[in-house]
């Protein structure tokens, strides 16, 4: 992401005119918008015109509209942003208050203005527009004829190619059906991983799987590759690196994350930082359960107590609609912030993100035990009865 201007006053008031330069910035850009916001950007409209003999047609015109936003749609897929308004500022082609869908795209300039710009959000800006924040880490994650090709960025895990094939079981004296199918899988794996993993990006490829998969596959694919002498494969050979995973589902790359030769090699990326943080908050919880929250009571609670040594906060919150909400999450940030905590924002969109959207996407590590805090209010509610 570049940031070209921005514009803020003394109350945080103000406009930020940015340039998304790559697929994961729309992600970005999604988490920065939010209804109420002024968003001025080039689009395209259909314009009726009329002739001089009165026959009427249509063409389409490139113009710069600002909405008022009222509503955001994200396919992370496509990495694609959507955002339909009412036009807020007048235009020789589009009326006041007139509705229009506007697609934000890569390398296309637009300016977002808001009337309170909040740490969250100027700290999003931030690492967008850092260039360290880049996409350096692909995933193959597989067992016996089912695969994921996956690229996980700071922000996301993306699944690039599932890859199924049926793989027949062993049959007594023979074995040459299984065998044909399972070479026509580890194939298909390696033209997905030539299609959809770009090297001179992507420091690590990590190949997980259960049992002796991820060894049986690599073997395949560098043997084929002497054959057919294959450059791109074995000038990156190093980058690979096999990792234990229960299965070949999506969901097993935390695993993966997590193993302490990947840590070591990831170290220095956001994902590997999130997997971590996460795992600790798991291990608090099962062995001092009084020095680890979730829940956004219980969070606030401890944090009044300045106990939280490592908030951990999903960005989904953020993108709550009702202001007073989104402010009270802000606040906690803020104020966990103050008190020499770390913050961890955690993507939505990715497999750690994910897991902490099932504990309610706020949770915490304490820096010393808190009284069951559950108890607390259970006394509180019997005593107001």
């Amino acid at each position: 992401m570049k940031l070209v201007r921005k514009d803020l006053e003394k109350d945080n008031a103000g406009q930020v005119t940015l340039i998304p330069e790559e697929p994961e910035d729309m992600w970005h850009t999604y988490n920065l918008l939010q209804v109420g916001d002024s968003l001025r950007a080039s689009t395209i409209r259909k314009v009726q015109t009329e002739s001089a003999t009165g026959s009427v047609g249509s063409n389409r015109v490139r113009t710069t509209l600002t909405l008022c936003v009222e509503a955001i749609d994200f396919d992370s897929q496509a990495c694609q942003l959507r955002v339909k308004g009412t036009n807020i500022q007048e235009n020789e082609y589009v009326k006041m208050g007139a509705y229009h869908t506007i697609e934000l795209e890569p390398n296309r300039q637009f300016t977002l203005a808001k009337k309170q710009w909040d740490s969250v959000v100027l700290e999003r800006i931030e690492q967008a527009c850092d260039p360290a924040w880049s996409a350096d880490v692909a995933a193959v994650v597989m067992q016996e004829g089912l695969a994921h090709v996956c690229l996980v960025t700071p922000s996301m895990t993306l699944t690039r190619a599932k890859v199924e094939v049926n793989i027949p079981r062993k049959r007594k004296g023979n074995c040459s059906q299984h065998d044909r199918a399972l070479e026509r899988f580890y194939e298909q794996v390696v033209q997905a991983i030539q299609r959809h993993i770009n090297f001179e990006v992507v420091k690590c490829v990590l190949v997980a799987s259960p049992g002796f998969v991820r060894e049986q596959f690599c073997d395949y694919m560098f043997q084929q590759a002497v054959k057919t002498d294959n450059k791109l494969l074995l000038e990156n050979r190093s980058k690979f690196l096999q990792v234990h995973s229960s299965s070949g589902h999506k969901y097993a790359l935390k695993e993966a994350l997590c193993d302490p030769a990947v840590a070591g090699r990831l170290s220095d990326t956001k994902a590997a930082g999130e997997v971590k943080a996460l795992d600790d908050f798991y291990k608090m919880l099962q062995h001092e359960p009084d020095r680890a929250f979730y829940g956004l009571k219980h969070v606030e609670k401890a944090n009044e107590a300045m106990a939280i040594d490592t908030l951990l906060i999903s960005d989904e919150l953020f993108r709550h609609q009702d202001v007073a909400t989104r402010a009270r999450y802000v606040k906690l940030v803020d104020s966990v912030r103050e008190n020499m905590g770390t913050v961890r924002i955690f993507s939505s969109l990715h497999v750690s993100g994910e897991q902490l959207g099932q504990l309610t996407g706020v949770a915490a590590i304490l820096r010393f035990p808190v009284a069951e805090l559950s108890d607390q209010e259970d006394e509180s509610s019997s005593e107001e009865d």
